[in-house]
Formats: C-alpha cells, structure tokens, sequence
C-alpha cells in the first residue's frame, strides 16, 4: 500500500487523543448497563467524541475500550471531574482485572 492513502495530521492543528482501556470482567452486562447510565446522565458535557467496546476473541471476558478526544488537554480536563473519578472508581469495582490505560496521540491515520 503507498503513501498516497495516509492522511497526515497538519503542523499546529491539535493532536486527536486516543486512550485505550484494558480490563478483565465477568460482568459486562452490569458494566455496560453503568456506562449507558452515565451517559444517559451526563447528556451533551462529556469530552469524549467517540468510544468503542471490544471482546478479545482469544480470550473471552478480556476487554478493551478505546475512546476518542479531540485533544490530550480535552481528555485530562475529563479525568479531573469528579464525576468522571466517580464514575471510573464505580467501574474499577466492576473489573476482575485492571484497568490499565494506553494514552496516544493520533499522527497519522489511514484511508484502507
């Protein structure tokens, strides 16, 4: 594949952030059902643009979220609330395992 199809992030234009989640849960549903909770509850004032979920098929009950921000500054400014330390606390208790976080910053992506 060539380099035509990479879409450079320009110099000066804020850096996305990405922060990765891994966790290990018996009890998604429970985790799950305190996520659509959350965001039923704090409506439009989150920082966060986009968030997905995802089951390790190798090894069931290992998952990872990957949520999207428009910058690292955006993502500490959402860590610091107190409802987001709440809400991270109440799903920590939820885990079997973790979390552990990966803090990325998006330089380049990819058109495939």
């Amino acid at each position: 594949m060539g380099r035509a199809c990479v879409v450079d992030i320009p110099r000066g234009v804020d850096v996305q952030f990405t922060q990765v989640i891994e966790f290990r849960t018996s009890d998604i549903a429970a985790f799950t059902a305190a996520l659509d909770e959350w965001l039923a509850s704090t409506g439009t004032e989150r920082a966060a643009t986009r968030a997905i979920l995802c089951e390790d098929r190798d090894e069931p009950g290992r998952w990872v979220q990957v949520v999207e921000f428009p910058s690292y500054e955006a993502a500490m400014a959402n860590s610091n609330d107190p409802r987001t330390t709440e809400f991270a606390q109440r799903l920590s208790s939820m885990c079997d395992e973790g979390p552990t976080f990966r803090n990325l910053d998006l330089h380049e992506t990819y058109q495939m």
